[in-house]
């Protein structure tokens, strides 16, 4: 298992997205050296946790517990088999493209360490938004990438560090549950049933998925 790049990407202006200032940083490109990744601090004020990477719309994306995202290389090939075109690390706005990780199958609060010194943990998968299907400019883009249930997953930074393309990617905890990243989005999004069993994954979870699972219960219980 292997970082294949580390994406960054630079504010620009488009007419795609909702963000308030009009301007997006999904547009990531592979960075030519190394990268410092730390913990931003909590969503709504911290961006990125990558130094150089922009996230302009801080209502919705970055903060500690989406302080990186993570996708596949084995991914972004099948979906440039379907699209019938190339597709560039960093397409998806991902700032760790890798080879032979599971990305979508990883375990809610599983570790990861990269490089020498870098721990991240993995908190939920990704919902696409209208900027990510502008990005993309493929027709019912938002559908077709919640139909496919391989998000990618956020991360949280567990210790600080500084990592380039082609460094070692480790599995170094791994939950004892079954909550993976594809069920978490899966029950954020199209499968409301399974947002009890999330639970199990307990603090780990993204606070934001924690809190939907916890109403969940609360409000089956109270109609039963």
């Amino acid at each position: 298992m292997r970082l294949l790049t580390v994406n960054v990407g630079r504010p620009k202006a488009v007419e795609y997205t909702d963000a308030p200032a009009g301007v997006t940083g999904i547009d990531k490109r592979p960075a030519g050296g190394p990268v410092r990744v730390t913990d931003p601090g909590p969503k709504g004020t911290g961006g990125s946790g990558l130094a150089g990477d922009a996230v302009c719309d801080l209502r919705h994306h970055g903060g500690s517990d989406q302080a990186v995202y993570a996708f596949a290389r084995e991914e972004l090939d099948g979906w440039e088999r379907e699209l019938g075109r190339p597709l560039a690390n960093g397409v998806f706005g991902e700032n760790l493209t890798t080879a032979g990780l599971d990305v979508s199958g990883a375990k809610i609060g599983e570790r990861w360490r990269i490089g020498a010194d870098l721990v991240l943990e993995v908190t939920s998968g990704r919902i696409p938004c209208r900027t990510f299907a502008g990005h993309l400019g493929e027709e019912r883009w938002v559908k077709r990438f919640t139909r496919a249930a391989a998000p990618g997953a956020y991360l949280r930074v567990i210790e600080p560090g500084e990592i380039r393309a082609g460094d070692p990617v480790e599995i170094v905890h791994r939950p004892d549950h079954d909550v993976t990243v594809k069920m978490e989005f899966l029950a954020s999004t199209t499968r409301r049933d399974l947002l009890p069993g999330l639970l199990a994954a307990g603090d780990a979870l993204h606070p934001e998925a924690l809190r939907a699972a916890l109403r969940y219960v609360e409000k089956s219980a109270a109609d039963s």
